[in-house]
């Protein structure tokens, strides 16, 4: 990309920090053309905190030109496995990311990375340290106390040659024994303190099964390999901050390509964690019913709930790109999933909750075939049909005995609805169960030249009700999500475990609802949006004889509204 195009594109949409830095690289030269990176550890899914930085790594060179590598960093056998690189791969292509060819491994540069730390021995920089794990949290001292050095610290090069070969061999067990950087132990970056960079770990690996027992930490394996890639920009959460003056070090000491670390903040979600160790506690106890559980913050997760790939990056883009630790409000990526499906989705006719309507002049065995439109947000919209018939079913919220005020809008005797894309009709009189004292019909007559799109009748009820033919309807089941905790920041207590927090009604499952007939040729994925109820998404346990439907969102933000109302 030139000069000229990159000032083009300055004028076209204001840049964050990082791509001020990006484009200054490029007007002075410095780079010719930009490489950035997206490097997962294999040890579950993506969740909502990892799509930020997918978003401003692939963001980066869709702007300037370039390429993003997709690296996976594993480094780490035991908690990794080919089924979360299969789960990366697919939420990363789901997202509409391309890193334009094959996905790159650490594991690919485990030769390398392992001549580099014999070079790291033979210039004196590296030992082989027998201390347990114990004894060197001990020697690193702390904050305010600088560390000792280890008894095996000053090994000649020979002897942790033959001590780093051998352990590369298999010949000692896990734990015994360990290669460490030779720096500053009284440094006051407690990660400069002799950190440990391979250990013996005799564990197999998902690509290179068990030709390796050491293996590299990711404090090692990460820097190199970004500058094995030649990565011009390694862009990572703050949390690496601290992290940047040791990879410097080994850069500068091994002589190789220096990718430049920029560090932004995470993006952490209210009522939303974004701890792999805890969300696999989630999946672990049967809290949730695995990753792409829908009240998961796992893009697996929120894909089966129905959230679309342009609303995540449009909620990345709205957060922003800082270095100010953030919590940004759920109901902005809500709100971003509501506006996004609200032009792309067709309305359905559904009930959750079903109360029988019976027309009582309505003649009977007529069956009216009404013209709904699909989605009226449409430049051009379309319409289909769906049956009218004597015999319906409303929300069962859509009727009172007695209207509360002159502003009620729903059905009650005496006052008069239309039924959307149908008929106005009015209330005469309902029944009741005996037993329960629950509402079991309502008994209504329409106005025969009322029908929506020829409406000679004057009248001007004041409400619209969804509805769905009794003969015609598909029962299905809905699932309505809602968040996982009640709290916003469930992590941020420190006298009390996150688990404590779980909202005990975060789902709820409707097992006979009644929609349209047009439903029957949607497919898990399909997304809709239910008249007045909200947007739903068909779930993959979905069969032929039944739908399963997934509340995605509300229509409108009515969290806020519950929890002041249940204080």
């Amino acid at each position: 990309m030139d000069k000229k195009h990159i000032e083009k594109e300055e004028t076209k949409t204001p840049m964050n920090f990082i791509e001020q830095i990006v484009n200054e690289d490029l007007n002075t030269g410095k780079h010719q053309s930009i490489i950035t990176r997206f490097p997962p550890e294999p040890n579950g899914f993506l969740h909502i905190g990892h799509t930020k930085a997918i978003c401003i790594n692939f963001g980066i060179t869709e702007r300037f030109g370039g390429k993003t590598n997709l690296r996976f960093d594993d480094t780490n056998p035991e908690k990794e496995s080919t089924e979360y690189v299969n789960a990366i791969i697919r939420d990363m292509k789901w997202l509409g990311f391309d890193w334009g060819g094959q996905e790159l491994y650490a594991s690919d540069y485990f030769g390398t990375l392992y001549k580099y730390a014999i070079q790291l021995i033979k210039d004196g920089l590296a030992y082989v340290d027998d201390s347990s794990s114990e004894e060197m949290a001990e020697q690193k001292g702390n904050l305010t106390q600088a560390g000792s050095n280890s008894p095996y610290r000053e090994r000649s090069v020979e002897e942790n040659l033959d001590l780093f070969k051998r352990m590369k061999t298999g010949e000692f067990e896990n734990g015994s024994k360990v290669l460490r950087a030779k720096i500053d132990m009284s440094h006051p970056n407690l990660l400069m303190r002799d950190p440990v960079i391979y250990r013996v770990k005799k564990a197999h690996h998902h690509r290179t099964g068990d030709e390796w027992n050491i293996y590299p930490m990711y404090d090692f394996a990460h820097g190199q390999s970004d500058s094995i890639e030649n990565i011009t920009h390694s862009l990572c959460s703050l949390e690496f901050e601290n992290h940047r003056p040791l990879y410097n070090w080994f850069i500068e000491k091994l002589g190789i390509y220096p990718s430049r670390q920029i560090e932004f903040s995470r993006m952490n979600v209210t009522y939303m964690i974004t701890s792999k160790r805890r969300l696999l506690k989630l999946v672990a106890e049967g809290v949730v019913s695995g990753w792409d559980d829908p009240r998961m913050p796992t893009v697996s997760g929120l894909r089966r709930k129905g959230y679309s790939p342009k609303s995540i990056r449009t909620f990345c883009d709205k957060a922003g790109v800082s270095k100010r630790e953030q919590t940004v409000d759920i109901g902005l990526l809500e709100e971003c999933l509501r506006q996004d499906l609200n032009k792309t989705t067709n309305r359905i006719m559904a009930v959750l909750k079903p109360l029988k309507v019976i027309i009582t002049n309505y003649p009977e065995g007529q069956v009216e075939q009404m013209d709904i439109v699909n989605n009226p947000e449409e430049e051009n919209p379309t319409y289909r049909k769906i049956p009218f018939s004597k015999e319906l079913f409303i929300e069962q919220s859509d009727f009172m005995e007695e209207a509360p005020n002159r502003k009620y809008r729903r059905l009650a005797p005496g006052k008069i609805v239309r039924l959307k894309s149908g008929y106005i009709i009015e209330c005469e009189d309902y029944i009741k169960d005996e037993a329960t004292g629950e509402i079991k019909e309502v008994h209504c007559k329409y106005f025969e030249n009322s029908r929506s799109g020829s409406d000679t009748s004057g009248l001007k009820p004041k409400g619209t009700l969804g509805w769905v033919s009794a003969a015609h309807a598909v029962k299905a089941e809905a699932r309505l999500y809602d968040r996982l905790f009640n709290d916003p920041t469930p992590t941020q207590h420190k006298d009390r475990d996150f688990m404590e927090f779980i909202n005990p009604n975060s789902l709820e499952i409707l097992p006979e609802i009644l929609v349209e007939p047009s439903v029957v040729d949607l497919k898990a994925g399909d997304q809709v949006q239910f008249m007045r109820i909200g947007y739903f998404c068909v779930d993959e346990d979905s069969t032929p004889e039944k739908l399963v439907f997934n509340r995605a969102v509300t229509l409108k933000d009515t969290w806020a509204k519950v929890q002041r109302n249940s204080k």
